[in-house]
């Protein structure tokens, strides 16, 4: 078990690491040279990042991971789910229909990772530093607004803002999600996961995989028509939909 796990977690830095270059140095240079085709190379290339850095999960170390719900691509859709997991991040990416997701996103992420804070950058993912001062709160969470008001491709938050260990669906925080919901009319997708919550961490993964099943279902869709309706009830009648979503799976899987 500890072996495959070992096996599965080299074979995912090994991605990481010659993707890093190919993203820098042939990806972006693409993106360049043929304007035109410019968002097909970023859709085509998130889609296939996400599955190649998850396939090693399942192939090598024996995890058994959810075919993606499709969502559709485009302005004005907002995707909220519960976070278990760094699987949860490529999960949801590949759930996007011919397309790809801006995913708020921490700062510290972006700073030495690998291949990964690269992808921050070049798909403008909206970054948040719960460590910021004041000053920088504020203006972090303006570009995050502007951000929302104008992105053409699919929002994506997790609104309880961090990973559970126990898989509980944990309070919302609520001034990234209340920023988002005030900045445009959305078409809101809520989904649930559930599986993942032995594997917060990288390293969790070396324990062995074999035993990991994880779970995605789509709670539901919600039109939230008015940026200035009442983002509190709306954000507590998604976070119940989702509570009972998640008891719902797991009294299925018990059964």
């Amino acid at each position: 078990m500890k072996l495959r796990g070992y096996l599965a977690i080299t074979a995912v830095c090994a991605v990481i690491l010659l993707c890093d270059p190919i993203q820098r140095f042939l990806i972006v240079p693409s993106g360049w040279l043929f304007p035109s085709r410019r968002d097909r190379i970023l859709v085509a290339w998130a889609q296939w990042l996400c599955w190649v850095l998850t396939a090693p999960l399942s192939w090598i170390g024996g995890a058994s991971l959810p075919e993606p719900l499709k969502v559709p691509s485009g302005p004005g859709i907002l995707i909220l789910m519960n976070h278990q997991s760094l699987i949860d991040i490529p999960l949801i990416v590949r759930c996007i229909d011919n397309g790809y997701p801006r995913i708020v996103t921490r700062r510290r992420y972006a700073r030495w990772i690998p291949l990964i804070s690269h992808v921050l950058k070049l798909y403008q993912f909206p970054l948040v530093d719960p460590a910021a001062t004041a000053g920088q709160t504020r203006r972090m969470l303006r570009k995050l607004q502007e951000s929302a008001r104008t992105s053409e491709v699919p929002f994506m938050i997790f609104p309880e803002g961090h990973r559970t260990r126990d898989g509980e669906i944990g309070p919302f925080m609520t001034t990234g999600l209340r920023l988002i919901l005030r900045a445009r009319p959305w078409r809101v997708y809520a989904f649930v996961v559930d599986g993942y919550s032995g594997y917060p961490k990288l390293s969790d993964f070396f324990a062995g995989m074999a035993k990991l099943e994880g779970r995605i279902e789509l709670v539901g869709e919600f039109d939230w028509p008015d940026p200035k309706g009442d983002h509190n009830a709306f954000a507590t009648e998604i976070r119940q939909r989702m509570i009972d979503r998640l008891a719902e799976m797991r009294g299925a899987s018990a059964a």
